[in-house]
């Protein structure tokens, strides 16, 4: 009886740590970090919550966009958007081409929101 009870308790901790691992590697903070030190450009957002900001990375430099409700069309969607850096040491490399490549492709996900860009990539586009 207690073998058994052992071999039953070793398969749920194999299956525990099969799921963390497996969590791990879809887990959007872990893919966030990876593109960050490939320097390659990945976004994170929960579309369903507005509440929660969404995240990116482009050039090694890490972004974050505070998301703002509104009415468009009789219709409750994200009306601004306020972009700002965590590091603004990390701007190092980042052009104004790239803040309206930027602007782009949060566009494709928000498309009737209006960008505003925090300091201190606003003097950027000035």
């Amino acid at each position: 009886m207690p073998v058994v009870m052992f071999q039953v308790l070793l398969f749920f901790a194999a299956v525990f740590l099969l799921y963390g691992f497996f969590n791990y590697l879809r887990s959007p903070d872990r893919k966030l970090k990876k593109a960050k030190r490939n320097n390659e450009f990945y976004f994170v957002d929960d579309r369903d919550n507005v509440q929660h900001n969404f995240r990116f990375v482009y050039k090694g430099c890490l972004f974050e966009g505070e998301k703002y409700i509104g009415s468009v069309n009789k219709q409750f969607v994200v009306e601004n958007i306020n972009v700002f850096v965590t590091d603004p040491f990390e701007l190092k490399g980042i052009h104004k081409q790239d803040i309206y490549l930027l602007e782009e492709r949060i566009k494709e996900y928000y498309p009737h929101a209006t960008i505003h860009w925090k300091h201190p990539i606003n003097l950027i586009l000035k």
